[in-house]
């Protein structure tokens, strides 16, 4: 960094406190940029601006104004494309939870755009030396070295352009909930092995519209992509140490800002090259969820990386206990303090930015117990807190899906079932339960059913209803399905903690051989329970979530926590794709899809829908016997039927579903209830007829033998 010439001190006028961070505007007949910035504890900030290049400092304003802990200034003259730091001046206390120190250039935590390199932040620190210098970062000194030449700065942009050029991305597909089916995936591991994706495009924004990939969607029949983060993350220290990096991407620095490491350099900037993406998906029918990291953010513990918040004003944007240390509900070092007036802007204005500037149709919330966290020690959570109900009543988020991962590592964190109405919230209940029945674990009938069919005990209060819950079999964070079929235990040792790292608790099967095996029996058995989950999830009253690469049979080898595997550990591989399970979880989607007793949005109610004979749901033993209160919980059986026959409001049904489930390593026979009886659906062949082929389906009466560990169904139609 240049200090040839000092930079020059710039007066400012009073401006205005709102919008946060820096707007290009008109004040007072003059244009310029107005400078927003939340520190109600600093004794003053400074804006320092940059050269084009970002290496020299050419002018420093002190904003004249605090309103209500909001600093403010307006500059004449300045426009889009400026690049700036903050500075803020202040005690250092730690004790006292305050870590002021003006020779850090700091990020403003509203920034739209930034330049500069971001792989080594998590080193920068505010204090001397090493944190094994130190008993508690209490002790601590001051770091007196200025560090703006390794610090990127923030860009200011033309918003208003940035909103146009929102506005011209395809209209959201607004999917309804009864049809919505969630395809987790990373923007780099989906396509990075994919070999019609031309290289370039590889592990890209634009490479999840690429032709190969648009086909495979539309294939599936999956109506959402939920992203794992694309927001500015950053690496960890100790990541970095082992040479590693952080690939999920839940370590946030820049919370309006595309990740710049997944543009293709193909488009103006990536801001451009995402917009691109949203709107090919969206002029193709299928929607966009971010999932986003609010609970903690990059600076990590209290002896991480001083990049924003915690310089700009740590009391503040942080929950702190009495004697100024972290209170860590994330599991990350860290906890974002959203019941506080200076967060809930951030996170208001973060959702609105991605909706507004880039046209997404949701979010799914990590750890989203935070966002109803009160604001005081020590901080319980509320349903009704400010957050959840801004958000709830929010102009430009209505519509938006909305999803909660609905708990936290802090007390009482785990609240499944207990967010507002106009949430979903993955249900990690329905991916035990169901884990549990097909692999051989503790589970019941009972259990299973109550999962199957929504969760009622979780959801069925303040007007809820079974498309609350996002039932899931894997998710990014744990097993892939092909290993949770394959192995017993967790193989995380490439992560480099000794295997110590991720749950130790899979409700995982290898069918008596640890990983891969040549042995086409052990292989049979794991492909049976495999059809056996997916068909499960896409047979269930709820919404399913699809994990990226279980429909390829993709496997992690093992690894359970692959949050720093940014290699063909997580890399989907295409090229090993399982073409026949591909073919076959298309099938059920389509399946479903087609089908309003696969997906019905109403609790089933046991009364009768076509007359007083006939319910709309009813359990049944494998001797077609009404199951009783005392068969519910027999551990010991695995096998029953569950009758359904829904229809639209004020419509009487016109086909009636027989699934049949049997988790036993033997086959089994099932009496059949009259009729003639169509058999449409097969796990243990991987058979899923669409409708337009139910005419050659063979006809079934009287009793059917259903493979071991397999899903059987079967639809009998009234004469149209």
């Amino acid at each position: 960094m240049s200090t040839a010439n000092p930079p020059t001190q710039v007066t400012c006028e009073p401006g205005q406190a709102w919008p946060m961070g820096a707007t290009c505007m008109s004040w007072q007949e003059h244009e310029g940029v107005n400078f927003a910035v939340y520190s109600r504890h600093a004794e003053r900030i400074e804006v320092c601006l940059y050269d084009a290049a970002g290496e020299r400092e050419t002018a420093r304003i002190a904003l004249p104004v605090c309103s209500d802990g909001v600093w403010h200034g307006f500059a004449a003259g300045l426009g889009a494309g400026q690049l700036y730091g903050l500075r803020a001046h202040g005690p250092y206390q730690p004790v006292r939870g305050q870590r002021f120190n003006p020779a850090k250039l700091l990020l403003d935590p509203f920034a739209r755009a930034v330049a500069g390199a971001t792989q080594h932040l998590s080193l920068e620190r505010d204090y001397l030396g090493q944190p094994a210098d130190y008993a508690t970062v209490l002790d601590a000194l001051p770091d007196p070295a200025d560090n703006a030449a390794r610090m990127p700065k923030a860009q200011v942009l033309n918003l208003a352009a940035e909103l146009q050029a929102g506005a011209a991305i395809a209209p959201r597909p607004q999917v309804p909930l009864t049809h919505t089916v969630l395809y987790e995936a990373h923007v780099k591991g989906l396509t990075q092995r994919h070999p019609e994706v031309p290289v370039a495009l590889r592990g890209r924004y634009a490479g999840l519209v690429s032709a190969p990939l648009l086909a495979h969607y539309q294939r599936l029949g999956i109506t959402t992509l939920c992203l794992l983060p694309v927001q500015l993350h950053i690496t960890e220290t100790h990541l970095l140490r082992r040479g590693l990096r952080n690939y999920w991407g839940y370590n946030t620095l820049g919370y309006f800002i595309p990740e710049p490491g997944y543009a293709s350099g193909r488009f103006a900037d990536a801001r451009a090259e995402f917009r691109h993406m949203v709107d090919q998906l969206h002029r193709r029918g299928l929607e966009v969820v971010l999932d986003v990291v609010f609970n903690h953010s990059a600076e990590s513990d209290t002896f991480g990386p001083t990049l924003s918040w915690r310089g700009l004003d740590n009391a503040s944007w942080y929950a702190l206990d009495a004697s100024g240390q972290y209170l860590n509900f994330s599991g990350c070092g860290n906890s974002l303090n959203l019941g506080h007036p200076c967060a809930l802007p951030l996170v208001m204005d973060s959702l609105r930015w991605w909706v507004q500037a880039f046209g997404v149709d949701g979010f799914r919330f990590d750890l989203a117990t935070a966002l109803g966290r009160d604001p005081v020690f020590p901080h319980p959570f509320q349903p009704t807190a400010e957050l959840l109900a801004t958000l709830r009543q929010d102009p430009v988020l209505a519509g938006v899906k909305l999803i909660a991962e609905p708990w936290d590592v802090g007390p009482d964190g785990y609240q499944l079932g207990q967010f507002p109405a106009g949430w979903q919230e993955w249900n990690d209940r329905y991916r035990d339960v169901s884990r549990a029945f097909w692999l051989g674990f503790d589970s019941t009938r009972g259990k299973f059913a109550r999962r199957f069919t929504g969760s009622n005990d979780l959801f069925e209060h303040d007007g809820r209803g079974p498309l609350s819950s996002i039932n899931l079999i894997t998710t990014h964070d744990g097993m892939t399905l092909a290993d949770l079929t394959s192995y017993r235990h967790k193989h995380n040792e490439p992560n480099g903690e000794g295997n110590r790292d991720g749950a130790h608790h899979n409700l995982s099967a290898n069918a008596g051989v640890e990983g891969p095996t040549p042995d086409e029996s052990v292989q049979a058995v794991r492909g049976q329970w495999r059809r056996a989950l997916l068909t499960t999830l896409f047979c269930s009253q709820g919404i399913p979530q699809l994990l990226a690469g279980d429909e390829l049979g993709h496997s992690q080898r093992g690894n359970n926590n692959a949050y720093c595997q940014d290699n063909e550990i997580s890399w989907l591989d295409w090229p090993g794709a399982d073409e026949a399970l591909t073919a076959f979880v298309a099938a059920l989607i389509h399946l479903r899809q087609a089908h309003l007793a696969l997906r019905h949005p109403r609790w089933f109610a046991g009364h009768a829908p076509r007359g007083p004979d006939a319910v709309d749901m009813t359990w049944r033993n494998s001797d077609g016997g009404v199951l009783t209160a005392g068969d519910w919980d027999d551990p010991q059986s695995r096998s029953f039927a569950c009758l359904i026959e829904v229809a639209d409001m004020g419509r009487v049904p016109t086909e009636r579903w027989l699934l049949l489930f049997h988790a036993a390593s033997h086959e089994r026979s099932f009496a059949l209830p009259p009729g003639r009886w169509l058999q449409v659906l097969d796990s243990a062949v991987a058979r899923a007829l669409p409708q337009a082929q139910w005419a050659t389906a063979k006809v079934c009466v009287d009793a059917i033998t259903v493979s071991a560990s397999s899903v059987f169904g079967l639809v009998q139609r009234d004469k149209p």
